[in-house]
């Protein structure tokens, strides 16, 4: 990775404010980093919150501690990454591979909006702590 220009880190119980904080903490990201485009603020910001409701709405805690939502977003030149956690969470239910649902589905969705949304998303599971990796390379 390059130079980190810019970042923030979220981490509490993964809760509706939660997201709000979030995306409190992007809103400050961007006055802080001006050379990122509008069109890649907003695909990132929406890919990071939809990741962080997921987390909020689905996630399961693995024993008796609540889920933690941790949100750490850095701003390079040419890189936008989120890396988005449940701690003490149990692994996701279902494939971690994109798709689109049945037209009727009423939830799934999400992960493919990420995808649309970012360059990359990676899944990452360690212990307890489920991590999605998201990253955006904005066009130069």
């Amino acid at each position: 990775m390059t130079e980190v220009i810019a970042s923030r880190s979220f981490r509490g119980t993964a809760a509706e404010d939660a997201i709000e904080s979030v995306h409190n903490d992007l809103e400050s990201l961007w006055l802080e980093v001006p050379f990122v485009q509008d069109i890649d603020q907003m695909t990132f910001t929406t890919a990071v919150i939809e990741s962080a409701s997921n987390v909020v709405q689905h996630a399961e805690p693995a024993g008796q501690a609540e889920v933690e939502l941790g949100v750490d977003i850095v701003v390079c030149r040419t890189l936008l990454q989120a890396r988005v956690s449940a701690f003490h969470a149990k692994p996701p239910f279902g494939p971690m591979e994109p798709g689109t649902p049945g037209k009727d589905a009423e939830s799934g969705r999400g992960l493919a909006l990420i995808q649309a949304l970012v360059t990359t998303v990676n899944f990452e599971r360690q212990d307890s702590t489920n991590t999605w990796v998201l990253s955006r390379t904005p066009p130069h």
